[in-house]
C-alpha cells in the first residue's frame, strides 16, 4: 500500500538470477529498470538503485536519477487495513486538467526538488501540494485524507500527503541530527505526528498500523556469487 510490492519482490529475484549480473552490474540493472517499470518509474527506480529517485521517458526508454535526501529525515505512515483498488483511484480522477492545474503542479514539483536538494525542510510543506489527484481521491475515496494531512502537519509534519494511490498517508518529519533512537523524545517530532495521524484515523472509523522508517540509500545488491570472490587471503563484503 505505501510502495509497490510487487517491484520489491521481483527486483531481486531478477538480479539473483541474471546470468550476466558479474559482467557489468550498471548494464544489469539499467536492463531490470526497464524490464520492470511498466510505466512506474517511482515504483521501480528506488528498488534497484535506492534513495529518492526521479524518472521521466525519453521516448524510447526511461531514465531516472537520484535526488539528495535531507539529513535525518522520517517516513510516518499511516497504513489502513484495507487495500485501494487502482482501477477505483483511477476511476475518480478527471481526463483533462486545466492550465491553471498544470501549472500549480509543475511549480510544486519544482519546488519540492528543490526543496529536497538544499535540505530546506520547511519548504517541503509547499512542494507537496497537489491539484491532479489528491482533491478529487480525498473527496470520493479517502475522506480522512485531508483531516489527517492537517493533523500532522500541526503536529509538527514538515508535510503529509497521499503516498501513491493511496490509501496510506505520509508524513516527513525530522529530529535532531543522529540516528532518532538515540535522541530525546523532546528532539524529535515523529512520535507526536505518528499520534495525531492515528487521532484522526480513529475519527474516521478507519483502523490500520503506523510504520516510521526513514529513506534506504542501498538498492538491489549482491548477495551471492558463485565462485565466491573471497578467498582464505581476501574476504569481500557478506564473504561474497
Amino acid at each position: 500500500r505505501p510502495t509497490d510490492s510487487s517491484h520489491q519482490l521481483l527486483a531481486p529475484i531478477l538480479c539473483s538470477a541474471s546470468p550476466n549480473m558479474l559482467m557489468s552490474a550498471t548494464i544489469i540493472a539499467t536492463d531490470l529498470l526497464q524490464q520492470l517499470l511498466q510505466g512506474h518509474p517511482d515504483n521501480v527506480a528506488p528498488v534497484i538503485y535506492g534513495g529518492i529517485q526521479i524518472g521521466i521517458h525519453s521516448g524510447t526508454r526511461w531514465a531516472t536519477e537520484r535526488v539528495p535526501a535531507p539529513a535525518g529525515l522520517q517516513m510516518v505512515m499511516f497504513i489502513p487495513n484495507f487495500v485501494g483498488k487502482t482501477s477505483d483511484a483511477r476511476g475518480v480522477l478527471k481526463d483533462t486538467v486545466t492550465r491553471e492545474e498544470a501549472a500549480f503542479n509543475i511549480g510544486r514539483t519544482a519546488f519540492l526538488i528543490h526543496a529536497l536538494c538544499t535540505q530546506n525542510l520547511d519548504n517541503l510543506r509547499w512542494g507537496v501540494q497537489d491539484k491532479l489527484h489528491q482533491p478529487q481521491r480525498g473527496a470520493k475515496l479517502y475522506k480522512y485524507l485531508f483531516p489527517m494531512i492537517e493533523a500532522a502537519e500541526n503536529a509538527g509534519a514538515c508535510c503529509a500527503y497521499l503516498s501513491g494511490a493511496g490509501p496510506t498517508v505520509m508524513a516527513l518529519t525530522s529530529g535532531a541530527s543522529g540516528d532518532i533512537f538515540a535522541q530525546r523524545e523532546k528532539e524529535r517530532t515523529d512520535i507526536a505526528v505518528a499520534r495525531a495521524m492515528i487521532s484522526t484515523a480513529k475519527e474516521h472509523g478507519i483502523d490500520g498500523k503506523l510504520l516510521v522508517t526513514n529513506v534506504v540509500t542501498e538498492g538491489a545488491r549482491v548477495v551471492k556469487v558463485l565462485p565466491s570472490f573471497s578467498t582464505d587471503e581476501i574476504t569481500y563484503r557478506d564473504n561474497l
